[in-house]
């Protein structure tokens, strides 16, 4: 594994940092309630990046949809990132397969799964969710509809992602579920703060000008899973939820967990019940806890939430989870509440 983590977290951090002059990282429990519009959260410090594409949308009056589909670009263009898109690590027989979908403020929404040869599946599912009357394409068939749409089909396998699966070859141990530092700490390699190790996603929503909302989620899901693997980021409902008249919702971490509790979803439905985004997130944690008290501990799930006043909210199993956000008043990385 790279340390493209904390190799990105720093560089973009630093760089950003430089350019505004002021610290970007806070440790507060308690998340702003900023009710001013627009608003861009994302999950993971390194995806201030990604904020700052959404934020040329958001800025300028645009749709908080475009915002969002154009800033998830950013990590699966980046080869450096082996969660997302290019460069991303392979299924266990050494294929690169994506998943992404996207949800925009009228409750459209598009989805890809296990889709190869594509650096942005966001594209693809926004092509499905506007070109088609469905919601869902995967495999083969979500591969054909992108070519015939104009897509290029190209390698996403980088060097380092197939020098990491031959490694892995050397055992082929499967096991998805790991726990923060498993899998790196077997393989004596470097722990890298706020990874999943063998997973992780961007999961983004934003609010633009209009007080609308949208959502995407982009990923290459867990690496060396079995082929035909789908966790819960292309799940609408689970990897990621849009209800305009509410709020939004997304995900990070071991899909299938979310998927259990159709997570996003959740955290969405806690919100109409008058929750602020922080408690509805903790709520959903602490649902999937209930479930299985003693599997939770030992695996990482966390969701972001924003509602309709332009408030924000995050909350963990593990320690370690961060939070990066872009609005009106400032640019931040929030370090997020956990259960343990």
């Amino acid at each position: 594994m790279s340390t493209r983590r904390k190799f990105l977290q720093n560089s973009a951090i630093s760089s950003t940092a430089l350019l505004f002059g002021k610290e970007l990282f806070s440790h507060e429990n308690v998340f702003e309630s900023v009710k001013e519009q627009p608003v861009v959260i994302s999950t993971w410090a390194p995806n201030i990046k990604a904020n700052a594409e959404a934020w040329k949308i958001l800025s300028t009056g645009g749709r908080a949809l475009d915002a969002v589909h154009m800033g998830v670009q950013v990590p699966e263009a980046d080869p450096e990132d082996q969660s997302v898109g290019y460069g991303g690590l392979p299924d266990r027989d050494g294929r690169v397969t994506l998943d992404a979908c996207i949800m925009d403020e009228n409750g459209n929404c598009g989805s890809v799964m296990c889709l190869e040869h594509i650096i942005h599946p966001i594209s693809v599912a926004r092509l499905v969710m506007e070109k088609t009357p469905h919601i869902i394409l995967v495999g083969e068939g979500a591969l054909r509809f992108a070519l015939a749409n104009g897509f290029k089909k190209e390698n996403l396998l980088t060097p380092d992602s197939e020098k990491a699966w031959k490694e892995w070859l050397k055992t082929s141990k499967y096991d998805p579920m790991i726990t923060p530092g498993g899998l790196m700490e077997k393989n004596k390699q470097q722990v890298i703060p706020g990874q999943l190790n063998n997973h992780d996603t961007i999961g983004m929503v934003a609010m633009d000008a209009k007080g609308d909302l949208s959502g995407a989620c982009t990923t290459s899901g867990l690496a060396y899973k079995m082929h035909g693997r789908v966790g819960d980021s292309p799940v609408i409902g689970a990897g990621l939820f849009v209800d305009n008249e509410i709020g939004a919702a997304t995900s990070t971490g071991v899909g299938e967990e979310v998927i259990r509790i159709v997570g996003s979803h959740l955290v969405v439905e806690l919100m109409r019940q008058g929750h602020k985004p922080e408690a509805a997130c903790k709520a959903a944690v602490e649902r999937i806890i209930k479930k299985n008290p003693e599997k939770a501990k030992t695996l990482q799930v966390g969701f972001i939430a924003l509602n309709k006043k332009g408030e924000f909210g995050a909350y963990s199993l593990q320690k370690e989870f961060t939070m990066a956000v872009r609005n009106t008043k400032e640019e931040k990385v929030y370090t997020v509440k956990s259960v343990f």
